[in-house]
């Protein structure tokens, strides 16, 4: 349960600026905690820190690992600062686009970077941080540096697709191939020491700041990951380790044909006989990276979209019950602080909101769906709100708000909008107007994407679901929050008591 009246801004890692082509852990995601800080907001909501990777598009909710984050993020000052650079070495830096991430020339700019790093590294006397890292993190790093030294050293085919003995992780073979790929594995386990030490020094930064972070857990993984390798037993797949069933949602408000993801679903009975532990470890882990943990596609834990594998659309799959209360008994009884955020948007049924009830789970309103339908029940409408629950503009998924406005808005919408407000509306206003609405009302938190608070255009959208391509590119270009931007929002925050 939310406690305490408060705001925050919603930014991935990647879509800050910085010199290096992406967003990352170094001094600019200091800068933007300092905006924060001065603009009295005390939530920083990110994107899932996973490591993703060009086949999936770098989406950071088709992650392919549910543990390992994304070696994308690692800030090459912040190599230079702890003597594993030169200075010289990262002075030539590529023509990066500055409001696009340009994926594959990063990650060819960085891997030599890391590779010069991990050098130095080598030669270097282990500390007891790096020994204390492996320890505590050994129930998925050993499995996932393993995977993806493997993944190299098979030319990325899928694990299903590697000797018989490797792909059922034979134990005298996997020793073999830890001997004969040990600089390789090694590898990968200092790529993960490094990200999660800057990350916990920023984390840190903001904790000290009073600034707490909001992360988000992917329901899913991808089927060519380390964790399906690993626990074949706790997912959905046939004799040959192939998945029988793939997730996704039936036809919505972004698709048609509904949404096909394509990961493999969970095995629930299997799952429910261990008490949910890998589950119960994925969640461990999250609440150590971050304050709040937002449970992306929460009704899947209830009840889940499930889609034999050979079809091509997402359309004529079937609903199947998750494990529901059971899993929640456990989840609370473990974490009985309770920090989450129910993704509850979409296909909601009444199981569903009977488990968000029972658990007192804060849950989500998105004022772009806000004026459609019936207001008396339209939960998105803040006069229709509890205080328990987290208030946006639009996430990830919309539309920015003034691209919602001047592209998808309906004339209906937009009447009902300028009947609701009082006044007139126009795409240069309607984000101020949205920002207004969000942090007036009764909800305990109100969280603004920075494309909102900037009042920037459908260019600018982050995700736009069931669309292959073309998705989590945005960044931010330097200097666009600016200190007029900073008073607007302190003072908006502190009129609404939020502060």
């Amino acid at each position: 349960m939310l406690n305490e009246r408060a705001s925050g801004i919603l930014i991935h890692i990647t879509s800050l600026p910085a010199k290096y082509g992406i967003g990352d852990l170094g001094p600019q995601a200091y800068r933007f905690v300092d905006f924060l800080a001065k603009s009295k907001q005390r939530f920083w909501q990110v994107l899932p820190l996973n490591h993703t990777t060009i086949e999936k598009g770098h989406s950071p909710y088709n992650c392919s690992s549910a543990f390992a984050g994304n070696p994308l993020l690692i800030s090459p000052e912040l190599l230079y600062r702890d003597g594993l650079l030169k200075k010289e070495e990262i002075r030539n830096v590529p023509a990066f686009s500055q409001d696009r991430v340009e994926f594959k020339k990063v990650a060819a700019y960085k891997n030599r970077l890391f590779e010069i790093a991990f050098g130095r590294f080598q030669n270097r006397v282990k500390s007891a941080d790096y020994a204390a890292f492996k320890a505590e993190n050994s129930f998925w790093l050993d499995d996932f540096a393993i995977f993806v030294a493997l993944q190299k050293h098979f030319d990325g085919r899928k694990w299903n697709a590697w000797h018989r003995q490797l792909r059922d992780r034979k134990t005298e073979d996997l020793k073999a191939i830890r001997r004969q790929l040990s600089d390789e594995i090694e590898f990968e386990c200092f790529l993960q020491f490094v990200f999660y030490r800057q990350w916990f020094a920023l984390k840190h930064y903001c904790n000290r700041a009073g600034i707490r972070i909001i992360g988000d857990i992917p329901i899913y993984v991808t089927y060519d990951s380390p964790d399906v390798w690993a626990h074949p037993e706790i997912f959905k797949l046939d004799r040959n380790k192939k998945p029988e069933y793939i997730a996704g949602v039936p036809p919505d408000y972004f698709s048609r044909t509904g949404q096909l993801w394509g990961n493999p679903v969970y095995d629930w009975r299997t799952l429910k006989k261990t008490r949910y532990n890998w589950w119960m470890e994925r969640i461990r882990h999250n609440l150590k990276i971050f304050d709040f943990a937002r449970i992306d596609h929460f009704r899947g834990l209830v009840g889940y979209w499930q889609i034999p594998a050979h079809h091509k659309t997402a359309k004529n799959g079937r609903w199947v019950k998750g494990p529901g209360d059971d899993f929640f008994k456990v989840l609370l009884k473990n974490f009985p602080e309770a920090p989450f955020i129910a993704e509850d948007l979409g296909h909601i049924t009444q199981d569903v909101r009977g488990v968000i009830k029972k658990f007192n789970l804060p849950t989500m309103k998105v004022l772009q769906f806000a004026f459609s339908g019936d207001p008396a029940k339209n939960t998105h409408l803040p006069d229709n709100y509890n205080e328990n629950c987290v208030v946006y503009t639009g996430t990830h998924d919309n539309n920015t708000t003034r691209g919602w406005f001047e592209k998808e808005a309906t004339l209906s919408q937009k009447k009902r909008l300028r009947e609701y407000l009082g006044q007139e509306v126009s795409a240069n206003n309607i984000n101020w107007h949205l920002i207004r609405l969000s942090m007036s009302s009764i909800a305990k938190l109100s969280i603004i994407p920075t494309q909102d608070l900037l009042g920037l255009p459908q260019s600018a959208r982050m995700n736009h679901p069931a669309v292959d391509k073309g998705n989590w590119l945005w960044r931010l270009p330097p200097g666009r929050l600016t200190p007029a931007i900073s008073k607007k929002i302190k003072h908006l925050t502190q009129t609404n008591a939020r502060d």
